[in-house]
Formats: C-alpha cells, structure tokens, sequence
C-alpha cells in the first residue's frame, strides 16, 4: 500500500471522531419507525463533504410524503479514477439508523457521542457510521495527497436501509436503470461495509432468502368461561405459529455450510396485543414471522407450503386467517472466484496480515439488488456486531483498518 495513503489513514483518528460525533447528533430514523427521514443528516453530510473537495455530488431523492422534506435522499460522491474504461469500485453505506430503544439501557446519551478506550458510543456509530467514515477518509487520503485512484470511485450513501430499502437501494436501482447511460454498470464492482467480524476475516459473498410475514386469524370473541361460544383466535395463531416453525424447518430441511446456522430459519417474532382483559376469548390475534431461507429455495415455495398449512388450522378451530407479506427478498451469490473476491482477499492479506474466507449471512443487505443485476457485490468490515444494541460502539482502529483495505482497493 502506498506509504502516503497509509500515513493518513493512521493520522485520521481525531477526523474519524469529528465526523463521527457530527453524525451520530442528527438522528436519521425512518417514518415507519417514527422517525423524519434522513434529510439534516444528508445535508449536512453534503456540506461537509465539499469542505473538504469532494465536489463531484449527486442526489437522487425518493419521494416520501412522511419524511422531512417530503423526500428520502440518496448521496453519490464521484471521484475520477485513471482509467475510465476500467470497472467502478462502489463503496456503499446507509444514512439511516434505528431508534435508540429504552433510555434506561444506555450508558450515556444515545445521541451524543463518547469517546471511551478507544471506542466510540453512540446511536449509528458502526450501523452504518463506521463504513460510511471508513469510506471518506480512503478517499481523503488520495485527495490530500494528490493521488488518482486507478478506477472511478463512487461513494453512496442510501436511505432505508434498515426498513426496506423501499425508498432507497430499491427504488435507487430501479430508477438508475432507466438513466442513459444507466447508473449501475455489469462491469462495476461493490463493497458494503456494512456486516462482517471483529477481526475482518469474512467476505460475505451470499445472503439468505428473506421472508417477513404478517399474520391476522378472526375467530369468534367469547366469555373466558365459555370458549364452547366462541372460536379463539389466539389459540389458534399460537397453533399456526408452532405448526409453521416445525413444518417449515422440517420441509425445508438442507444444510448449506456457507451460511451461519447452516439451515433455513422460521421464527415466530413480533406479537400484538389482542383484548385487554384476561377473562375474554380473543376474536382477532396478530402475530409476524421472520423467515430466513437458504438460496436454494425460493421463497414462493416457502409461500405455498404456509398456505397449506394455513388452511389445516383454519379447518381445525374453525376461524380464518389472513396474511400480509410485508417484506421478501431473494438474490443471487456472488461467485467465490469474482474478481472482487479475490482482490479484495489480497488486499486484506496484505493490509492487515489476515486470511480472509467468503461467507453466507442470514441478514439482508443493499447487495442483493446488484447481484440480482449480475454485478459482483461483498459485504466486508472489521466490526464488533453491536448494531441496534443499547451502548452501540464502534472500535476507532476498526475505522482506520476499514479505511485502509478501502485504499488500497483503491489503488
């Protein structure tokens, strides 16, 4: 790695904080958790980034009349490389963050940034933070020292990300897609700092198919002491939600050592309040599942055996149930053997001295709209995995080292 780029990295920690406290004070939540959008924490990230010469800005915003603004923005920092004709390194990150939780969990202010041992607090600081200041200060080192990356660079930072990606890499790419020329290219390459390990060991090259699943069961409301006059609807969710985790683990039943656990998931989640009082037989009861699917099946097969097994609960308590899919995603793997894989392999072993291996994740990213589009995309950090904990931190070097590898993909 080139010894300027690496001597800024290592003297960037006081900037890493700087941008890291500025961030982490603009909460950036989504309305469908409450929230007003990502806005201010854009605009302020647009105005930090020309301080410091990265010109080259392009916003795509997605309507969303909830949001501050009534829109949700998208941010593209370009940087010019030597040869335009060679494939772009995207660096991908997400502007918005869940909410904090419960205040009485949290050691300090969520909102206000703590420097401690060499970690920093707060809300966002590695989920998405960590990559998104990782991203900046690579760049930075090339900008300070008068260096041109070898390929055009493009920095994004997309909102939505944590519910969805409706407003964000979804409707980004679709939108993209129809540009000329369009915004994704076959020949681009994209790493998502945004999942990985304590070490940087594991290039996440797959993801599990992904289904969130609403269910509603309407029965009859009754007196507790009379259950013959009616038709529980919560024992009956409470039925169906046991017959879907043991049906569907069992039907869908291979293993696939990529992934951690290696097997297809269907965990019964989130759960509604149905009456208020004790001695009445819920009419209506709602319940969510979290499916994670192994990439072999997809998730229509999962859809279809659920209806079967809807319908032999519905048949034995006499009650009916509806389902809403709020949430389904598929995509493809990237190969082990893509060209990204391997240098970016290279590039950790020669930055950080580690043996990096490629890996399947359960938990969906923005990469799986590129793969479906055929372009090769790696989720890679060094991170401690604190995201949407009370007391979320990020370790200072894992910014740094991110930073560097960034570079020196860079080069």
């Amino acid at each position: 790695m080139n010894k300027l780029l690496h001597n800024f990295i290592e003297a960037s920690g006081n900037l890493a904080v700087e941008l890291e406290s500025a961030l982490t004070a603009i909460p950036a939540i989504s309305p469908d958790s409450l929230g007003q959008g990502e806005l201010d924490k854009c605009l302020f990230l647009e105005q930090w980034l020309r301080s410091r010469k990265i010109n080259d800005l392009q916003r795509i915003d997605i309507p969303d009349s909830r949001a501050k603004g009534g829109i949700r923005p998208n941010l593209i920092a370009t940087i010019a490389g030597k040869d335009a004709a060679k494939g772009r390194l995207w660096i991908i990150s997400h502007l918005d963050v869940v909410p904090p939780g419960e205040a009485k969990f949290w050691a300090s202010d969520p909102w206000v940034m703590v420097e401690k041992d060499g970690k920093l607090y707060g809300r966002g600081v590695e989920d998405n933070q960590q990559g998104m200041v990782s991203s900046i200060i690579a760049t930075l080192a090339f900008l300070e020292n008068g260096i041109q990356p070898s390929r055009e660079i493009k920095l994004l930072f997309v909102a939505d990300e944590e519910c969805g990606n409706h407003y964000g890499m979804e409707a980004l790419f679709a939108l993209g897609q129809k540009l000329s020329p369009p915004l994704f290219r076959r020949d681009d390459m994209a790493l998502i700092p945004d999942g990985g390990d304590s070490t940087g060991e594991t290039i996440e090259i797959a993801e599990k198919n992904l289904a969130w699943i609403k269910f509603i069961t309407k029965g009859l409301q009754a007196h507790g002491s009379r259950p013959d006059l009616g038709a529980n609807a919560f024992l009956a969710a409470s039925d169906l939600a046991l017959t879907l985790h043991n049906e569907l683990t069992q039907k869908f039943n291979e293993k696939d050592s990529l992934f951690n656990p290696p097997y297809s998931t269907f965990q019964p989640t989130k759960k509604e309040a149905n009456v208020p009082n004790v001695n009445t037989i819920p009419g209506e009861d709602v319940f969510c599942m979290d499916m994670r699917i192994l990439p072999r099946y997809p998730v229509q097969a999962v859809i279809e055996e659920t209806e079967k097994i809807i319908k032999k609960i519905e048949a034995k308590y006499k009650i009916t149930v509806s389902y809403q899919l709020l949430q389904r995603s598929e995509s493809k793997q990237t190969s082990q053997d893509a060209p990204l894989v391997k240098e970016l392999t290279r590039k950790i072993k020669e930055v950080l001295g580690i043996d990096a291996r490629p890996v399947g994740i359960g938990g969906g990213t923005v990469g799986a709209f590129l793969r479906n589009a055929d372009i090769d995309s790696v989720v890679w950090s060094p991170i401690d995995d604190t995201a949407h904990q009370p007391n979320e931190y990020v370790l200072l070097k894992n910014i740094l080292n991110g930073a560097k590898v960034m570079a020196a993909m860079m080069e």
